[in-house]
């Protein structure tokens, strides 16, 4: 096992990318954005990171909001498909004993 477990963790979540390679990755992002910036770097990631958490949950809500109305659509459209079946019946049993 590497340093802490960070290379058996990362080669389980990152297809096989060792501790040497997560080495070279960290210090070429150190020389293309500076120690000045790695903090907002950081905060950036972690604001994305939770954004995207929160609009995936928010998305479940929103579909579960969907789902409702749509039943409620179907609940009414069964109703009035219903309706209109007494409606028709009625006319047909009329216009039956209005032919007799």
């Amino acid at each position: 096992m590497s340093l802490l477990g960070i290379g058996v963790v990362a080669a389980g979540f990152l297809g096989g990318i060792g501790m040497p390679e997560l080495l070279v990755i960290l210090v070429v992002i150190l020389v293309i954005f500076g120690p000045k910036n790695l903090p907002k770097l950081g905060s950036a990631l972690g604001r994305t990171v939770k954004g995207v958490r929160e609009g995936l949950e928010g998305r479940d809500e929103i579909d579960k909001a969907q789902v409702e109305e749509i039943e409620e659509v179907s609940e009414s459209t069964k109703s009035e498909k219903s309706e209109k079946k007494v409606k028709k019946e009625k006319k047909e049993k009329k216009d039956a004993e209005s032919s007799d």
